[in-house]
Order: C-alpha cells, then structure tokens, then sequence
C-alpha cells in the first residue's frame, strides 16, 4: 500500500517539479504533433493536455497508476473540444488492442516506469501502422562527470521523487524496442541542474 508520502507529498511535489518553464516549454515541442487517436502513457496530473491540438485530435486516452494524479488530470486546463478519457493502468501493461492508437505520447514517464523496455514494447504493440511515437524524456547524460554524478543522487532521488530514475537511457531504449527514430533533438534543460535536465525529444516510428 502507498504510504502518507507518496499519497499526499510525492504527487505535489511532482506535479510542481514537471510543471517548471522549461519542462512546460519541451513538452510545447511536441505535445501538439500527435493526431488521431492518441495514447499519453503517465498522464499524470493533465499537464500536456493544454497543448493538444483538437482540430487534429480524435480522442486523448491516458493511462496512469496514481489515483491521486488521475484526479488532478480532471482538473487540468485543456482546450475546448478536446475529448479526453483517463484510466488506471501502467504502460507495461496497457489494455488496448493491438493497432489501437495513431499516436503514442510519452513524456516524462519513461524515468520512472517498472521497466522501460516493456513500457516501449506495449507502446508499439498498440500503435497502428503508420502510428508515431512522440517522446520528451529526462535521462542519462552524455558527458561522464555529469553521468557519474546522476548515479551517485539516483538512489536518493528514486525514493524522493517516486521511483524517477536519473540513469536510465532514451534514443537507445528507443531504438532498441524496435522503433525508427524520424527526428530527435536533446540538450541540457536551461536554469535546470544538469544531473536532472539531460532532455531528448522527437518523433518515432515502427522500424
């Protein structure tokens, strides 16, 4: 059973930390992209939901464990006319079909789900033919004294920010789940410490 904190403070202090300007402004990056029937692994507390576009969108479908940030995401802003539904599930062990979605967003999310390779694995197996992945992720940097760094506040961290890793890989995971990387970016988040900015972003397909 969740204890006190993470029923109570962890979801706060999350929600405040993936809200910051600069997280706000790389999801704007590629939030907007998605079309159709979309799927928001981690939904969380609603936080892309303002930037999807409803002209382009059929339906936003969220999947999130936390009922305490399935709650906030029915309070989140978003535009008028979008239809948005929000499930209990985990991205491990999604319960769609198999070619359900044409978009798979997935941001900030892949840092602290069980397994990642699982969580991309379900992600392609719902996509339809064609269906795209847009990702923005935080994860493991490129330059060694900042990676050594990350590894020595993880274990810290995991158990302050709700199991978010600082280590884990993000175009590799990707790439090695079977997707094609069409578009991917990355760099330091700005006015973010460096062992928690390391962001990439982009678009991918079915390989």
């Amino acid at each position: 059973m969740p204890s006190w904190y993470d029923r109570h403070i962890m979801p706060r202090l999350i929600g405040c930390a993936c809200a910051s300007r600069p997280i706000m402004k790389q999801r704007a990056k590629v939030v907007p992209l998605a079309s159709g029937r979309v799927l928001e692994l981690g939904i969380g507390g609603g936080l892309n939901l303002a930037f999807y576009d409803p002209a382009k969108v059929q339906a936003v479908i969220g999947v999130d464990p936390s009922a305490e940030l399935r709650a906030r995401t029915a309070e989140a802003p978003r535009p008028e006319g979008l239809a948005v539904e929000v499930l209990e599930g985990t991205a491990e062990a999604l319960p769609f079909e198999p070619g359900s979605f044409d978009s798979v967003v997935c941001t900030f999310t892949l840092c602290s789900v069980c397994t990642p390779a699982q969580a991309l694995a379900e992600a392609r197996r719902v996509l339809k033919p064609g269906g795209r992945l847009f990702f923005c992720e935080h994860g493991l940097a490129p330059d060694a004294g900042v990676a050594r760094w990350q590894g020595r506040v993880e274990p810290l961290w995991k158990r302050m920010a709700g199991g978010c890793h600082l280590t884990r890989p993000i175009g590799g995971a990707i790439t090695a789940a079977g997707f094609r990387l069409e578009d991917s970016q990355s760099m330091y988040l700005p006015k973010t410490p460096q062992i928690l900015g390391w962001n990439e972003w982009g678009v991918a397909s079915v390989a």
